[in-house]
């Protein structure tokens, strides 16, 4: 899958620095061609001559070269590569890159590419779980990059916890997947609902739910990153996406969720109902705040929300495919099967809230996916990323 691709290798300056001389020979074995870029901070840890020896081709870290003053384009580079690989990606550099430092040549490149981005971070443990690396990490993420999770083990600094990059050959692992199911969604209409809906009682409070709706955001990003083309209908949520396949809609209630679904359903090939729609609105909303020095406590009546999945189950016609989750916390099995054929699912995603690691809010996920020719197949607790890439392998069998 890698021979003749073009890889930019950007090594920044962590002590992981030496598995990208490992990384670099298997990415020139598998009949890559690689051009590193690293930072200056980088060659205190790997010397350039050696990363040469192994590329065949000049390390580029500087803006230019100074004894020549030749240019190094990183706009050039940006317009070459098939893929970008950051191994490793230390704290300083996914911070710059998350927030648009261009001081260095590794950083204005990545800046610059058209391709894929492959981020591996590396870095200790304390630095990996700081809220400004966990933020800019999602931000690198929402962006489109594709974030390669560390593993746990003991780092350099002789603590134990989450923070070592990669082994290099599951990061070439990565990139095959990639290219190999690069194509699996090319020339079809993908629609991934995502998030909670908010249903008003007054201008200031409403009924919802904790969904955040990483997992929806996931899955659009992997259908995008196959060749699909993705319309994103999300709740409320703090996350953004950017991605040229994706076209992000944003709505608040079951409602509008409905209606922006129904709009698109007929011209859509796959659609999977990633939302946590509320269950119920309230009958009546006031269009003031209620003040509770003026009044009684209220009384609020609520009605059903449409069923979105059923509702588009009902309409689904020949040729579409149509993917629910179901979040249980009892019965789960039985409850996720009759939704199956209830709701005329072809496939159906199950989570249970009693699982360590499922459900809202977290960065993992564990899931049941029944099939509606008879399969249940059980995946263990994962990044929601990893989570997403099961889901949509599973879509391409039916």
């Amino acid at each position: 899958m890698l021979k003749g691709k073009h890889i930019i290798l950007g090594i920044s300056g962590g002590i992981a620095a030496y598995k990208s001389v490992v990384l670099l020979r298997l990415l020139i074995k598998a009949g890559a061609e690689v051009q590193v870029v690293i930072t200056p901070s980088g060659k205190e840890f790997i010397t350039p001559v050696t990363l040469s020896a192994l590329s065949g081709k000049p390390v580029v870290s500087e803006f230019f070269t100074a004894n020549t003053g030749e240019w190094h384009s990183h706009v050039d580079l940006g317009l070459w590569a098939d893929a970008m690989v950051i191994a490793p990606a230390t704290a300083n550099t996914i911070a710059k890159m998350a927030n648009g430092v261009a001081d260095n040549m590794l950083v204005t490149t990545y800046l610059s590419a058209k391709a894929p981005v492959f981020v591996a971070p590396a870095m200790d443990l304390d630095m990996m779980a700081h809220p400004s690396t966990v933020r800019n990490i999602e931000l690198l993420r929402s962006y489109g990059n594709h974030i390669i999770e560390p593993a746990s083990g003991e780092l350099a600094s002789h603590l134990v916890g989450k923070g070592r990059m990669e082994e290099p050959e599951n990061i070439v692992k990565a990139l095959e997947r990639f290219f190999a199911s690069k194509s699996d969604f090319a020339g079809k209409k993908v629609l991934v609902t995502a998030g909670p809906t908010y249903e008003k009682i007054d201008p200031v409070r409403f009924i919802g739910n904790y969904s955040s709706g990483k997992m929806g955001y996931a899955l659009a990003l992997e259908a995008a990153d196959r060749g699909g083309e993705v319309t994103l209908v999300s709740g409320p949520v703090n996350m953004n996406v950017s991605h040229p396949r994706i076209n992000l809609v944003k709505v608040e209630s079951a409602k509008e969720m409905l209606s922006a679904c129904e709009s698109i359903f007929t011209d859509t090939d796959i659609a999977i109902m990633c939302a946590a729609v509320a269950d119920y609105a309230p009958k009546h909303t006031a269009d003031r705040k209620i003040k509770r020095e003026t009044s009684d406590v209220p009384v609020i009546e609520l009605v059903k929300n449409p069923d979105i999945a059923k509702t588009l189950g009902q309409k689904k016609r020949d040729g579409q495919t149509l993917v629910g989750f179901a979040l249980e916390t009892d019965n789960e099995s039985v409850n996720a099967r009759g939704k199956l054929e209830s709701k005329n699912l072809d496939m159906i995603v199950l989570n249970s809230l009693r699982d360590k690691g499922a459900g809202f809010g977290t960065d993992t996920n564990k899931v049941t996916i029944y099939t509606r020719d008879g399969r249940e197949l059980p995946f263990g607790t994962k990044p929601k990323e990893d989570v997403a890439r099961d889901i949509i392998d599973t879509i391409m069998t039916l």
